[in-house]
């Protein structure tokens, strides 16, 4: 099962970064000559799941790459916050360039792969430029946390307006307005983000409750199956799926399906399985 968010397999044996090692790009760029202010305000760094630091720091690399290419001279400032069961954010701001600076060829890419890395961690990047000039990076766990108070899905603002009715009907007909495809990549990273042991036993623990075969399409579920594809996988009809589906939310006092299956991946029940 691919785990990594683009960008991971870079420098190949070479061991990735995490948010353990801020501290480090940080001194790296005070010696490189740049003025950087770093607030993190998260106790026990090394206890934050891998995939999450990584996320982190690679925005924060981002971050001040942006600002030594287009406001060189300014004080770069990294804001970092969080708690177990909120999510972690993070901001990297600088203020607006004292000159002019020339065109940097290709600029925004960087951005581009930020933005994804950040969407299929379960998670969402927003930038924006001040009115003084200034630029801002912001990024947090919108997305999760929203997801496991019982959202049936998410789309961004800048979403179509066809495709937001599209949604809303869809949630309505009880279906989640992510797509099996995305569903599967999102849950893949967010089961990196749950791996701690409390969470995992508790989360076997209720799928233990469930009978055999709603065991099963708990699991379907968990891989983004649709209730035609379960079906099928299951040998059993459509209706009979969404019975179980329905069970499953009763049982275990669940609002929908997306709940489900962050269940099943915090369980770890789909670990090792290629991502489809």
């Amino acid at each position: 099962m691919n785990r990594n968010a683009p960008g991971d397999h870079e420098d190949g044996d070479r061991p990735q970064p995490t948010l353990a090692t801020l501290d480090a790009l940080i001194a790296e760029s005070r010696g490189a000559g740049m003025e950087v202010a770093l607030d993190n305000g998260i106790d026990d760094p090394g206890g934050v799941p891998t995939a999450t630091g990584r996320t982190v720091y690679r925005i924060a690399q981002e971050g001040l790459t942006n600002a030594r290419k287009h406001a060189p001279g300014t004080e770069v400032t990294v804001t970092v916050r969080g708690r177990p069961g909120d999510g972690l954010t993070v901001d990297v701001r600088n203020p607006a360039p004292t000159g002019p600076v020339p065109p940097v060829p290709g600029s925004g890419q960087g951005l581009i792969g930020l933005i994804e890395r950040a969407t299929l961690a379960g998670g969402r990047l927003t930038h924006r430029t001040a009115p003084d000039g200034g630029f801002a990076l912001h990024a947090d766990e919108q997305v999760l946390r929203a997801l496991r108070a019982g959202a049936a899905g998410y789309v961004l603002k800048d979403t179509p307006p066809a495709e937001i009715v599209e949604s809303v009907r869809r949630v309505a007909a009880g279906e989640p307005v992510l797509s099996p495809a995305v569903t599967r990549r999102l849950m893949t990273h967010v089961a990196g983000r749950a791996a701690e042991n409390t969470r995992q036993t508790a989360a076997a623990a209720r799928l233990a409750e469930l009978a055999e075969r709603e065991r099963e399409v708990a699991l379907a579920v968990g891989r983004g199956r649709s209730n035609a594809e379960i079906a099928a996988t299951l040998y059993m009809s459509v209706p009979t799926v969404k019975t179980h589906v329905s069970r499953i939310l009763a049982r275990l006092g669940l609002n929908n399906r997306v709940q489900i299956a962050l269940l099943v991946h915090d369980a770890g029940l789909l670990d090792g399985e290629e991502d489809a």
